[in-house]
């Protein structure tokens, strides 16, 4: 047999064994089932005081625009206090609202106003490092020893540069203390200590995770989770989620983040927790809700254009799946998507976000309709999407930002204001532009809310319409299974079902700039209904169905019986 028809006998036994399989739904909150989630970066969403940064009045200001969109929850960058070296992800006081953004009781009345709205909110969680600011990190850098002397992963010695475990660096000669300190991303981010699964015993500085030290650090961990879930939180996103444990061979990280879901689970039944991990299988299974699934060599072929992703390291080279170029291959995601899919299905989500504020946009020379096409693809899969502030409009990656803060690029391009209007600073803040944290896009076209919100097939609706659709199709529920009907190597369309609660829909994408054909073993009908998209036809026969569709199409069928 050859392989393509091996290839395709698989996917056809898969089809049968999943419809006959009844669809369960993970334990998680009752919510979560359908909700989207939209990410707000708290720097450039809305400035009321004219500072030229966003604030979380501002936030509370734009709650009912975040309602309108559809969405049922947010996802807020980090907004404790910091020196902002790294845009807020270097945290100096977990327990306090850095003054740009406001007041603890602001971020209280954030929480309470979004609850009237039946928004929920998630706040980033930064558990592996702090900035060096922080007073735990300032008492440990003594070298008398304290309560915090052991909360940092710090070297018996200055000429000890980390032996088998360096991390991503080490930095020596910082103060009198006599030893070196690990650092978990930038040089200023320290390192928290929540022990070795495994300590070299040539290397007596590596404690184990149940010394008395790490463990009041994980305690106190603990509380802040539970400071901002009393304040009225929902939730968290966890940074950098799968490292805080070194030389972890023993699922020690699993058994801390397991603590804290069961502490949620008693005291917090409604609340989420999604993982930057990027591993789904080892995410599920250590407690979380859900899991981004980014940071794999194979999610580059989807839908990144960034020169620095691409092989000539210059310029865009068109050679992701959703380019009209055609060059792309999604099939080895695919492949990684269903390893993690498989192993945890009935457990947990898997989220693939189609952009975020540590990549950039998806927005790099792409039209409305291959924008539509790519939210579609990550409102059809299962899981949980996310949606990157800005990008329900189409905002662009720009290539005019400040480098202040840590926006390296791609990051800065895009993490520019809001776009509201076309008044002064895109509507975004009132103070001179010379003030603002980042530019705003300066493009004659760049697009803004107030007029998309007059235009009936503007991208704004578009995305509302999406939306919607996830939200009212039992089919398209976070747990209706998920089933490849044409996957292949360097081809176009890509096409899947997903059924749930006796209702299916048939899923194709075709971004190729191309007419192009596929047989699918699904028997589609007359009945068949079109949800979303177009520019596609289909002829069946007793056994399957041919698609042809256009260049740069999608559809989204209800198959009625």
């Amino acid at each position: 047999m050859k392989l393509k028809s091996r290839v395709l006998f698989c996917l056809i036994l898969l089809v049968i064994l999943q419809t006959n399989a009844q669809t369960v739904k993970p334990k998680v909150p009752e919510w979560v089932h359908k909700a989207v989630f939209y990410e707000i970066y708290p720097q450039t969403f809305y400035d009321t005081n004219a500072d030229g940064i966003g604030d979380l009045k501002g936030i509370i200001q734009k709650l009912d625009y975040v309602k309108s969109l559809g969405v049922d929850a947010i996802w807020l960058n980090p907004v404790y206090e910091s020196p902002f070296r790294d845009a807020g992800y270097d945290v100096s006081d977990f327990y306090k609202v850095a003054p740009r953004y406001g007041t603890l009781e602001d971020a209280k009345n954030l929480f309470a106003e979004a609850h009237k709205r039946g928004l929920k909110i998630i706040l980033d969680f930064v558990p592996g490092h702090t900035s060096k600011d922080h007073e735990w990190f300032k008492e440990s850098a003594k070298k008398e020893n304290n309560k915090y002397s052991n909360w940092y992963i710090w070297t018996n010695s200055t000429w000890n540069d980390g032996g088998n475990d360096k991390g991503r660096g080490m930095i020596n000669g910082y103060s009198e203390r006599n030893g070196n300190f690990m650092i978990n991303f930038f040089w200023h981010q320290p390192a928290l200590n929540f022990g070795y699964g495994e300590p070299d015993p040539l290397q007596p500085w590596q404690l184990k995770v149940d010394h008395p030290d790490v463990l009041a650090l994980r305690a106190e961990m603990k509380n802040i989770l539970k400071f901002w879930l009393d304040l009225g939180c929902d939730g968290f996103r966890v940074d950098m989620a799968g490292s805080i444990i070194r030389k972890d061979k023993n699922g020690e990280g699993f058994k801390f983040w397991l603590e804290v879901k069961d502490m949620l689970d008693k005291n917090y039944p409604e609340s989420f927790m999604v993982s930057e991990w990027s591993y789904p299988k080892d995410a599920i299974k250590a407690g979380f809700t859900s899991d981004f699934l980014h940071w794999v060599p194979e999610y580059d072929n989807l839908f990144r254009k960034e020169a620095y992703r691409t092989p000539s390291g210059i310029a865009p080279d068109g050679n992701s799946f959703f380019d009209k170029e055609g060059k792309g291959d999604i099939a080895d995601f695919i492949k990684v998507y269903l390893d993690h899919y498989n192993a945890t299905k009935n457990k947990g989500y898997i989220s693939v976000p189609v952009g975020n504020h540590d990549l950039s946009r998806i927005n790099i020379n792409r039209t409305d309709d291959e924008l539509e096409m790519i939210f579609a693809f990550s409102v059809a899969l299962p899981g949980v999407p996310f949606l990157y502030y800005g990008d329900e409009i189409g905002m662009k990656q720009t290539e005019d930002f400040n480098f202040r803060e840590g926006n390296y690029p791609p990051r800065g391009g895009a993490r520019t204001p809001m776009q509201w209007n076309s008044e002064a600073n895109k509507g975004f803040s009132t103070s001179s532009a010379n003030m603002l944290w980042q530019p705003v896009d300066s493009s004659k076209n760049a697009p803004n809310v107030s007029l998309q919100q007059k235009l009936p097939n503007s991208m704004l609706a578009r995305t509302k319409k999406l939306i919607y659709l996830r939200k009212t199709e039992k089919s398209l529920a976070a747990y209706a299974d998920f089933v490849p009907l044409y996957v292949e190597k360097n081809k176009y369309p890509f096409v899947f079902s997903r059924e749930a609660d006796g209702e299916k829909v048939i899923v194709a994408f075709n971004p190729f700039g191309k007419d192009v054909s596929v047989d699918i073993p699904v028997v589609l009908n007359k009945k068949t209904k079109i949800l979303a998209g177009g520019k596609v036809s289909f002829a069946a026969n007793k056994t399957s169905t041919k698609l042809t569709m256009k260049g740069v199409s999608y559809v989204i069928y209800k198959v009625m019986k």
